[in-house]
């Protein structure tokens, strides 16, 4: 499996957004288009970011009802992405009906993966706040078994987890992990974060990475960087 490193343009607007993807001429890296961006610009910053050439990971992280979720997922099968996204806490039922709203009729659909946990979630919040007595580990292993077992193609977890998803729920089961920081990088708001060198280490498929590259002085180094490090041919060293 080729693996890929996902810009997440978290931008107020447009207008943002475009002037930065502007700056990688030669290349039209995977962006994600995350809560922020969709609901100020709406369906339209997706389809223009298709236009280019972009391949898209549209991060809205559904979760509601199940007929709610399946009606919300029909018309966002239309949009051309390649990955959707909602909560696996939303229950299997809820991530089955996803799949039955995401598919078209001739049978193709986007990739569909579940979040397990936040990588802005630790052990204690995790305890205290949502009331689950359960290690992490358990918790994301726990919600990825029933993401697979709904017949969802992987789970957003963090880079820590992506190994232990794996053997729990087979190589081909994608593992897309935000969280990624450089070495000496601050971590922000993550709690559980990795590097990119590292996360290929743990076999992470798809990494997701923000303000490294977006705060970046040079975004297109930054990217080429997170490449390098990241998503280096199989052997080269």
């Amino acid at each position: 499996m080729k693996k890929d490193v996902i810009i997440a343009c978290d931008f107020a607007g447009r207008e943002q957004t475009l002037s930065f993807l502007d700056r990688f001429s030669g290349r039209k890296p995977f962006v994600k288009i995350g809560m922020e961006l969709f609901y100020a610009e709406g369906p339209q910053i997706v389809r223009e970011i298709r236009r280019r050439g972009h391949p898209v990971f549209l991060d809205l992280k559904l979760h509601d009802i199940p007929n709610t979720v399946k009606k919300a997922m029909s018309v966002l099968r239309d949009l051309d992405v390649e990955i959707c996204n909602l909560h696996a806490a939303g229950t299997v039922r809820m991530m089955e009906a996803a799949l039955e709203g995401l598919t078209r009729s001739d049978g193709t659909r986007p990739k569909l993966i579940a979040v397990t946990q936040l990588t802005s979630t630790d052990e204690t919040a995790l305890r205290e706040e949502l009331w689950i007595d359960h290690p992490m580990r358990d918790t994301v292993m726990h919600y990825a078994r029933s993401a697979k077992k709904a017949g969802l193609d992987g789970v957003v977890c963090s880079p820590l987890e992506a190994k232990s998803v794996h053997e729990a729920c087979g190589a081909d089961f994608l593992t897309v992990t935000p969280g990624i920081r450089f070495a000496g990088g601050e971590a922000g708001d993550q709690k559980r974060v990795m590097t990119p060198s590292d996360a290929r280490a743990q076999g992470c498929d798809y990494i997701v990475v923000g303000r490294p590259i977006t705060a970046a002085a040079d975004p297109a180094e930054a990217y080429e960087r997170c490449l390098r490090e990241f998503a280096k041919p199989d052997g080269e060293t």
